[in-house]
């Protein structure tokens, strides 16, 4: 009888420590998607390139201010998107793409994501500030607030050009990777900021065409929303336009050489592909593959921009 009683103790312990890792575990999960990690990764990608296009190509990266540069803009950028899901988390609960995300779903309360950015974005912010340098600091806390209070406060909701303006947020990490290096902004940064900046509208437009139906019953003043779907279209094709023009700059002004040109312009050609025949005959379908393409689009511009910087052909 003991013995029974004493192994049903047991089974009662291993089942109630298995319940408090699988609740740690969908916590830390939860807590991990208000960063929202696939746009953070972006960032901190372009952001790294950004570090080693401001080195000469024989020199090798400083670890400790590699990693330092990353963990502190991964932190600020991962506490500016979990602001932004604190902001609009009575907007994702009616919206079909976000309604899923921990706050509206009760994952994680308010007060709890409010914690959790703070802390996130202080600690960020004083990584950089101690370990990388105070300009680098000061950047990305002005990247910060232009996201999460300019940009979601009152750009997002007042004006269908939002994210033209907010854009210039989002385009920063190539300069915070640079002024982590060289304490500096330069004209070389400055014009991986352009391409990014000029990248945005077309990319996220293209998303809003298939969901603005999503935008419009939230009230959200989303371009396809005010302006109609022959408008969106004539401005995604313009300020595609804008990108291929922008993107070729690096080779230009002598920061590339041939293998960045020739994948620019392949890189660029589909874009275009995609663009003019989104603006031809649209389509949700096409508009999805659009929005798709142009992440793979800006991920595979900078990563060739960074091999023809150490192999220059």
């Amino acid at each position: 009888m003991i013995v029974e009683l004493n192994e049903k103790k047991r089974e009662s312990k291993m089942s109630n420590n298995v319940s408090v890792m699988q609740n740690i575990g969908l916590s830390f999960k939860s807590f991990f998607s208000l960063c929202k990690p696939r746009v953070t990764s972006l960032i901190v990608f372009t952001a790294i390139i950004g570090m080693y296009m401001a080195k000469p190509a024989e020199l090798t990266m400083y670890w400790p201010l590699l990693i330092a540069t990353t963990l502190g803009i991964a932190f600020a950028s991962g506490a500016a998107a979990a602001f932004n899901c604190l902001i609009e988390h009575k907007i994702d609960a009616i919206m079909a793409r976000t309604r899923a995300r921990a706050l509206p779903t009760g994952q994680v309360s308010s007060m709890q994501t409010a914690i959790f950015a703070t802390i996130l974005g202080g600690t960020g912010l004083a990584i950089l500030y101690f370990y990388v340098n105070p300009l680098t600091m000061w950047l990305t806390f002005a990247t910060f607030v232009g996201y999460a209070v300019i940009y979601t406060v009152f750009l997002k909701p007042a004006t269908p050009m939002n994210i033209v303006i907010g854009g210039a947020s989002g385009a920063m990490p190539p300069i915070l990777g640079w002024a982590a290096v060289n304490n500096t902004v330069s004209p070389e940064s400055l014009i991986m900021f352009l391409i990014i900046f000029a990248w945005t509208p077309p990319h996220f437009w293209a998303l809003a065409l298939y969901r603005r139906e999503e935008y419009a019953k939230v009230g959200m003043p989303m371009l396809p929303v005010t302006h109609g779907e022959a408008f969106t279209l004539l401005h995604i094709l313009l300020y595609t336009i804008i990108l291929v023009a922008v993107s070729l700059m690096p080779y230009g002004l002598g920061m590339s050489g041939l293998l960045y040109l020739v994948s620019a312009i392949i890189l660029n050609a589909i874009f275009m592909a995609y663009v003019i025949g989104l603006y031809r005959k649209y389509s949700d379908d096409l508009a999805k593959r659009t929005f798709k393409y142009s992440i793979i689009y800006l991920t595979l511009l900078f990563a060739v921009l960074l091999i023809d910087h150490y192999w220059v052909i």
